[in-house]
């Protein structure tokens, strides 16, 4: 009888150590995506420098010292909580150049949100202020819909937003503000 209830307690953990076995599998993603917070960066990135190629021209270069990867979000972004400078080429090889304190690239958009003490400046020298400026890297355009000040040979005009090619050829103060002189 010993023996007997011996047999069934050595086949009963066999029974429950092959349940184990073949429950279990092995599945690294999962494992990642228990470990890792949906609010924590896929990648952290040091002195980041990228350059992107249009038809084997240099049509952009951007330059930051940190760079945190959210591509693990639904709507995926790279953040550069240090600020960026970014270089924008025309046909010619002319650069427009354009830095800020703190940057957002929205991947599934093409845009980039440029925030604090924003400063574009063309090779002409024609030089944009702004609080928060946008980038649409797929129509090549600056935007903003906030206070924004531009200074162009000999003048300067504030207003409140700014629409503009990346050359600055097609620049446009929107709702301008301040004092003018007007001749009667």
């Amino acid at each position: 009888m010993q023996k007997h209830n011996l047999h069934i307690i050595k086949n009963s953990v066999i029974a429950f150590a092959m349940t184990l076995f073949f429950a279990c599998k092995s599945n690294l993603k999962d494992v990642k995506k228990m470990s890792m917070s949906a609010n924590e960066p896929v990648g952290v990135s040091d002195s980041i420098n990228v350059k992107y190629t249009d038809s084997g021209r240099l049509s952009a270069n951007l330059v930051s010292p940190k760079m945190f990867d959210y591509s693990n979000r639904v709507f995926s972004y790279s953040e550069f909580p240090d600020g960026i400078v970014l270089y924008l080429y025309d046909d010619k090889n002319a650069k427009t150049t354009v830095i800020s304190d703190y940057a957002i690239i929205y991947n599934n958009t093409n845009l980039i949100d440029l925030q604090g003490n924003v400063i574009a400046a063309t090779p002409t020298m024609d030089t944009l202020y702004a609080d928060q400026l946008y980038y649409d890297q797929s129509k090549e355009w600056l935007f903003t819909n906030k206070p924004a000040t531009y200074r162009s040979k000999g003048y300067v005009t504030s207003g409140n937003g700014f629409d503009s090619d990346k050359n600055f050829t097609k620049a446009e103060i929107l709702g301008v503000t301040g004092q003018f002189a007007v001749q009667e």
